[in-house]
């Protein structure tokens, strides 16, 4: 009984040297809190200019409260809607099957190289490591992409370039070695469960946080891009959104030649706010894939661990 005391005393006085005290939870929730406002400050920043009169960021420049309100630059998105949707169904596709296809491939290949019995296993964790050190270059790339496969113009080009990253094996080599025991899979092995099923049936269900994380990381890669649309893609029907808003930014003679505009360069410069119309751009991007984020948070935050 005595001894039972002894341990219950020690436990209610660890209880209290772990217990936070209300001055220090307030310093964490102020500096938690700060750094919550700038990741969002800029983000409201960027809309309030959206939706700025041109003259009011002409005359007094950016304010993160708007002098005079104006809907311009999304009134002229909105005119421009056929070519955006249309530029939106194919970043929507490239992302989505992009990200499937490079979730597939990097877990397959980093369960691989997690089994210590694959006798190619140092062999192909070289292969995988050197692309991290050295690349091969932009022209490299293009000629193998573009003439020696012939993926130019297809949507192709915009997915195989990214479905795969040294980087994201590693991460999923590594949550498999210090995550999935061993034992579970010899055990399957035992049952005559081949390695597909091994795979498919066991090791994935188990691995939430690392498939949340690679392809979390695979879709802001693939809905982000933009320089492989520009680079692969000369067809209007094929290029992405990112592209599309990125050459509207900078250049209004692109859509001055596109024939679904209507209007002719001039009435473009009258009618276009450069400034806000910026902005929203920068908005119709962002909020899709921040809107996709809180869905795969929980896993995403513990995928992160494995570091």
């Amino acid at each position: 009984m005595r001894r039972i005391k002894n341990n219950l005393a020690d436990n209610v006085d660890g209880g209290r040297l772990n217990r936070i005290r209300p001055s220090t939870n307030l310093v964490f929730n102020l500096v938690l809190l700060l750094f919550a406002l700038v990741c969002i400050i800029p983000v409201l920043f960027v809309f309030s200019i959206s939706i700025s009169a041109e003259e009011a960021i002409a005359r007094a420049g950016y304010k993160l409260i708007p002098q005079a309100f104006s809907y311009t630059a999304y009134t002229f998105l909105w005119n421009e809607r056929g070519m955006i949707l249309r530029a939106l169904v194919v970043s929507v596709g490239v992302t989505a099957l992009g990200t499937a296809l490079g979730v597939l491939l990097t877990t397959t290949m980093g369960y691989v190289l997690s089994r210590r019995e694959f006798k190619l296993r140092g062999f192909y964790t070289y292969v995988v490591f050197i692309p991290m050190i050295f690349n091969g270059g932009m022209v490299a790339n293009y000629i193998i992409i573009a003439n020696l496969l012939g993926l130019r113009n297809t949507l192709w080009a915009l997915v195989l370039p990214l479905a795969v990253s040294s980087f994201n094996i590693i991460i999923c080599k590594t949550f498999f070695r210090s995550t999935l025991p061993d034992s579970i899979v010899e055990s399957a092995k035992i049952d005559g469960a081949s390695q597909l099923r091994i795979f498919s049936q066991i090791v994935l269900p188990l691995s939430k946080p690392v498939v949340a994380t690679i392809g979390l990381f695979l879709a802001f890669g693939y809905w982000n891009d933009w320089f492989l649309s520009s680079l692969y893609i000369s067809d209007a029907h094929l290029i992405s959104l990112q592209a599309l808003l990125n050459n509207m930014m900078k250049n209004i003679e692109y859509i001055a030649s596109n024939p679904d505009a209507g209007l002719s360069l001039a009435q473009y410069k009258s009618a276009m706010p450069a400034e806000s119309v910026r902005m929203a751009i920068a908005i119709v991007i962002v909020v899709p894939i921040a809107c996709a984020y809180p869905f795969f948070q929980k896993y995403f935050i513990s995928g992160l661990t494995i570091f």
